[in-house]
């Protein structure tokens, strides 16, 4: 699987961005492992920022009515049973 297909956790992904910003700050890491967990951070950011933009696509493919206008109305969440 590519990593453009490739779906992720988003919040699992977020969680483990937070932990890696927290030992980053910290002060956890050598120089050469920051460097190396601040990539992973910067991919873990940018799989994030694409999950937002295709959860914000469906969304807004889900609002539209045939003629492609947006609806917009309110949020009414259901009560689980």
């Amino acid at each position: 699987m590519t990593r453009k297909t490739q779906k992720i956790d988003f919040e699992a992904s977020i969680s483990e961005l937070e932990t890696l910003v927290e030992k980053m700050e910290g002060g956890e890491f050598s120089l050469e492992e920051s460097v190396k967990q601040f990539e992973s951070g910067i991919a873990l950011a940018r799989a994030c920022q694409q999950a937002l933009r295709e959860a914000e696509q469906k969304v807004s493919q889900l609002t539209s009515n045939a003629t492609g206008q947006e609806i917009l109305a309110p949020f009414e969440p259901t009560e689980e049973t």
